[in-house]
């Protein structure tokens, strides 16, 4: 993997509006105040309303009009809700230049429990992780693909920009965590449907769309491991470290269809490396079977014909 040591350039994010899930704890809030601090307006949800309306306080103590960021209670497995967040900073600030999808939660129970028996198996396990995950960044891509288009000349070359939260999960097997590591193999997935759709050669959207895949960071979804983690030295991302590579990404102009391994502050990406050696994992003739077709496809538009 190339090691991505682009720092957020000065200016990148002056005066550029996000819309971003997840913001009240973590990562997540991290962002809103690194991207404030660097002159960006946000718009954030979250379902805990007292850590978010506390940020948003904090953020906005200068009493800049528009205010600097805006909080907004919400549930990412309800469109509507979601769209309550982008229909807010439209009424708030006119146009939207870039969206981030960082709402997620960890595994719940053990859906492959051992104890399971020929009584218990009969109910489902719980489709939530799946539904905040997964679906929460489908909604957020579906309806920023539409809101970050709205409010501009058509001469405007001004960047727009999605960016998916995924994990180390996404690519790299974590036992243990079932349906969460499901649901972070889609995320990656929807951004590679996406990536020549959104801003290919034939795209009308041209929207960049990325992915950040952080490895252990210090929030509260790894309390169960930590401990241990710690003891072995490995290395630990801070929400910080994680938001200011997001911050770059969203910066970074020229980035499109990467996914970023975060890991102790430092950021790889993945996705060039995984085409580059395609011939020698998958095979040489395969591969050059496999890209033929993917010529064919394009960017997906005929699909859905």
């Amino acid at each position: 993997m190339a090691q991505y040591t682009r720092a957020l350039a000065p200016g990148a994010l002056k005066d550029k509006v996000i819309v971003l899930t997840g913001g009240a704890n973590g990562i997540g809030a991290a962002l809103v105040e690194y991207a404030c601090e660097h002159g960006a307006y946000v718009c954030f949800g979250d379902l805990a309303a007292e850590a978010g309306e506390a940020i948003a306080q904090k953020v906005n103590a200068s009493n800049s009009s528009p205010p600097r960021a805006v909080f907004v209670q919400t549930d990412v497995t309800s469109y509507d809700s979601v769209l309550k967040l982008f229909d807010t900073a439209m009424d708030t600030y006119g146009h939207i230049d870039h969206a981030v999808a960082g709402a997620g939660i960890t595994e719940i129970g053990n859906p492959f429990d051992p104890a399971l028996d020929m009584e218990s198996i009969r109910q489902p396990p719980t489709t939530k992780v799946l539904d905040v995950n997964l679906n929460g960044c489908i909604y957020v891509a579906r309806i920023a693909s539409v809101y970050l288009r709205q409010n501009r000349p058509e001469a405007t070359k001004a960047d727009r920009s999605i960016t998916l939260i995924s994990s180390v999960a996404g690519f790299k097997e974590s036992p243990g965590l079932f349906i969460y590591q499901a649901s972070k193999h889609g995320v990656l997935g929807l951004m590679r449907s996406l990536r020549l759709y959104l801003h290919g050669p034939e795209a009308a959207h041209a929207i960049r769309i990325n992915a950040i895949c952080p490895w252990m960071t210090q929030t509260g979804m790894v309390r169960g491991v930590q401990d241990a983690w710690y003891a072995a030295g490995l290395p630990v991302n801070t929400p910080l470290d994680v938001g200011k590579v997001i911050a770059a990404v969203m910066g970074d102009d020229g980035l499109n269809g990467a996914s970023m391994y975060v890991e102790g502050g430092r950021a790889w990406e993945i996705e060039r490396n995984l085409d580059r050696l395609e011939p020698q994992w998958l095979g040489e003739e395969p591969a050059r079977t496999l890209a033929r077709g993917q010529a064919v496809l394009g960017s997906g538009m005929d699909w859905t014909k």
